[in-house]
């Protein structure tokens, strides 16, 4: 309901009840209180901070006659063939905007590790990692049918509606692609610029 950390906290150790281990990885934005909360009930989950939320706090932070450079600069970053080319831009993107507006170039410099948490797994994965667009997709389906609603009556009914929402909008969702590699990714599998490098034993 919030994004204190507490909030975050009692959703994740709810999935921690029902079963759910440490994930692999967490893409969420810059919300504090989720990450806290990360550390508390699944410390073994990495983090990977949202390009599309970074992007958009890095133009704001910048005047319009240099956002489109920004933006560009800044796709060289996330849609870099690996993670040594992805920090290089980085390099040059400091070294471009770095003088002029340095609180902007913060936001992606003193985050650069988990904005390229991606690169360590499958790149056939990476474009479902880098955003958390996914899930806020499915939230906008939601939230542009409960709008017109005015409200579902109780929170039985309004639990009910967005469950049929979700099951609907799911026969729209693109697939994960390469799910195949997903299987490898949960058995501790290590992967170095999208590429598979070794598979770890199996544990009994």
């Amino acid at each position: 309901m919030r994004e204190s950390t507490e909030s975050w906290a009692e959703l994740l150790r709810d999935c921690r009840r029902r079963g759910m281990r440490d994930p692999e990885l967490v893409v969420g934005d810059g919300a504090t209180g989720l990450w806290k909360a990360l550390a508390e009930v699944f410390p073994a989950a990495r983090h990977q901070r949202c390009w599309v939320h970074t992007a958009r706090n890095v133009t704001n932070s910048l005047p319009k006659s240099a956002q489109p450079g920004a933006t560009k600069a800044m796709q060289e970053i996330y849609n870099a063939e690996d993670r040594a080319h992805a920090e290089k831009a980085i390099e040059a993107f400091e070294k471009t905007y770095g003088a002029k507006w340095p609180k902007a170039v913060a936001k992606i410099t003193d985050d650069a590790e988990e904005l390229l948490a991606f690169y360590d797994f499958p790149a056939e994965h990476w474009i479902h990692l880098r955003t958390t667009n996914p899930i806020e997709s499915t939230f906008s389906t939601v939230r542009l049918r409960t709008k017109v609603t005015r409200g579902a009556g109780s929170p039985a009914a309004a639990l009910a509606m967005l469950f049929k929402l979700v099951e609907s909008a799911q026969a729209r969702w693109r697939a994960i692609t390469g799910a195949h590699l997903v299987p490898l990714v949960r058995a501790g599998a290590r992967f170095e610029s999208g590429i598979l490098v070794r598979v770890e034993p199996t544990k009994d």
